[in-house]
């Protein structure tokens, strides 16, 4: 018997008898098999199980092969298709083709020819289009098929990728899963937040130094760029980097090349960029806080991940998905939410977006002791989170701004007083005013 690639194919057919012949053929060739009585099934078995390969049959009641194929495309984007039908001829075979079918067979199919088309779809598929380096991305939602599509089409390039969302949304899983889906996924995926670290330690992270550079360098270190080299770096919250390392990684863009602080020495470079952000950076650019020049070097693409808010019809599928990893850890027996505490789920209003949601069904998982997760649980874990600590960055920003709200409360908009009161001068203090959107004149009085 020919040794077969493994694989997992998924059968589709209204015809119970030819689906389980179909398939008996296919598993004594060594493949595994799961199957489908009808298009909506199949959708169904798509949404839960990895599957490598569609074989459809064209003529169905409910939903033909071409319409399957459509739905298919937009869940799962590149999932080969391979179309059979009793009821073969030209016409068929190019509409299914120039939609995208892979290929298009004859019953009865001719089994060399079956076997030939599947392992050529097998051989075909490239990593984006397989389901893996996607699978940390759990959807259904409309708005996120189409980013992952889009997550899928320019991970086969090199271009630079901007992502824009609200905190907890989920930005560096897709850049993961952008990462994992490119030529470079077998090299290092290095992340690092710009916002969370003092601009001489973000520099010297990014960078390396050598050794003598400052105080406490007491040998040589690599940076980001070079612990990346082959793969991908991933600047999370670029919005937050200070302006004078903005220039400093505009030229490392520009040229390729890095040079530790402290080195005459430059290294070249082989990284692909993608960044992220949860500032408006436009806005930013206009107030003099990011370079133009480095944002259009950045925002080669641009992909915006919606908010939770925005895609409730995941929040059953994540909270399920969670809990199962949730209750895997700590708490095996809890199985499931009570039907009013998904409601509750579904309600709320989440402005902490997926990350809250973990930290929800984190702290339910750890204060139940039911198999089922009841209502009253979910209220109390959500009142909770009300009161839970924000990032670094947000509450640095949040406090900023109470403060500039406060001085110019006293100062009764005097920017010159406040600038004093505050210890900067007086073009500090507009930067900072600028940057959180405040006017000096709506505190005179």
């Amino acid at each position: 018997m020919t040794i077969r690639k493994p694989a997992r194919l998924l059968l589709v057919d209204d015809d119970p008898g030819l689906l389980k012949l179909l398939g008996m053929r296919l598993v004594s060739e060594g493949y595994s098999v799961v199957t489908a009585e009808s298009g909506p099934e199949a959708l169904r078995v798509l949404g839960r199980e990895k599957v490598d390969l569609v074989i459809s049959d064209l003529r169905m009641d409910e939903m033909d092969g071409l319409q399957l194929f459509s739905e298919i495309q937009k869940g799962h984007p590149g999932m080969p298709v391979i179309i059979l039908t009793a009821h073969g001829s030209i016409p068929d075979a190019v509409a299914a083709t120039q939609q995208g079918v892979f290929s298009f067979l004859t019953k009865p199919v001719d089994k060399d020819a079956l076997y030939k088309a599947i392992d050529e779809a097998l051989e075909q598929r490239s990593p984006a289009t397989d389901e893996a380096w996607r699978q940390a991305i759990v959807t259904r939602s409309p708005l996120m098929l189409r980013l992952l599509e889009q997550a899928g089409m320019v991970a086969q390039s090199d271009v630079s990728v901007l992502i824009n969302g609200q905190s907890g949304t989920g930005k560096e899983i897709v850049a993961q899963a952008i990462h994992n889906a490119s030529p470079r996924h077998d090299k290092p995926f290095v992340a690092i937040n710009c916002g969370a670290l003092p601009e001489q330690l973000l520099e010297s992270e990014l960078f390396g130094h050598a050794r003598g550079a400052f105080t406490g360098a007491v040998s040589n270190r690599e940076g980001l760029f070079q612990a990346a080299e082959g793969g991908t770096l991933f600047l999370d919250e670029i919005g937050d980097m200070p302006v004078a390392l903005q220039v400093k990684l505009l030229r490392v863009l520009q040229e390729r090349k890095v040079r530790p602080l402290g080195s005459n020495r430059d290294i070249e470079i082989n990284v692909r960029i993608i960044s992220a952000t949860h500032r408006d950076l436009p806005k930013a650019m206009a107030r003099g806080e990011f370079r133009e020049d480095l944002f259009y070097r950045l925002n080669v693409v641009s992909l915006k991940i919606p908010p939770l808010s925005e895609r409730t019809e995941d929040i059953p599928l994540l909270a399920n998905h969670l809990l199962r990893q949730s209750a895997d850890r700590h708490k095996p027996f809890v199985r499931a939410f009570s039907s009013d505490a998904m409601k509750r789920l579904m309600a709320a209003k989440w402005p902490g977006n997926v990350r809250q949601l973990v930290n929800v069904i984190e702290q339910c998982v750890a204060l139940t002791s039911s198999p089922v997760i009841g209502d009253a649980l979910v209220e109390q874990a959500l009142e909770g989170e009300n009161t839970a600590l924000p990032t670094f960055v947000e509450a640095r920003n949040q406090f900023e701004l109470n403060y500039l709200r406060k001085l110019l409360q006293i100062t009764k908009g005097n920017v010159t007083h406040a600038a004093r009161m505050a210890g900067r001068n007086r073009t500090e203090f507009y930067k900072l005013l600028s940057r959180h959107e405040l006017d000096a004149n709506d505190f005179k009085e």
